[in-house]
């Protein structure tokens, strides 16, 4: 796995964030995911496998999927994955 430098977004999700008063949760998530601290953030490559498309949990209903940019990650959605 690559070595993380940065971490960013694209536009909206941060707007959509806030919305959700999910912003304390990010940056918690987002800290845990620099130090690579992966045990609770259910971190998994999505499928298929050969994308590199990767997501992380933020809580227990959102999840923020992202890829890497040279040794940047970007965001790209935060996703419901509780709603059908």
């Amino acid at each position: 796995m690559k070595n993380i430098e940065n971490i960013f977004e694209e536009d909206g999700i941060r707007s959509f964030l806030e919305k959700r008063w999910l912003i304390r949760q990010y940056k918690h998530a987002k800290q845990k995911l620099l130090s690579w601290y992966l045990w609770k953030l259910d971190f998994k490559e999505r499928q298929p496998k050969g994308t590199w498309v990767y997501s992380f949990r933020i809580n227990k209903q959102f999840r923020a999927f992202w890829y890497f940019r040279e040794d940047n990650m970007v965001i790209v959605e935060i996703s419901n994955h509780q709603k059908n």
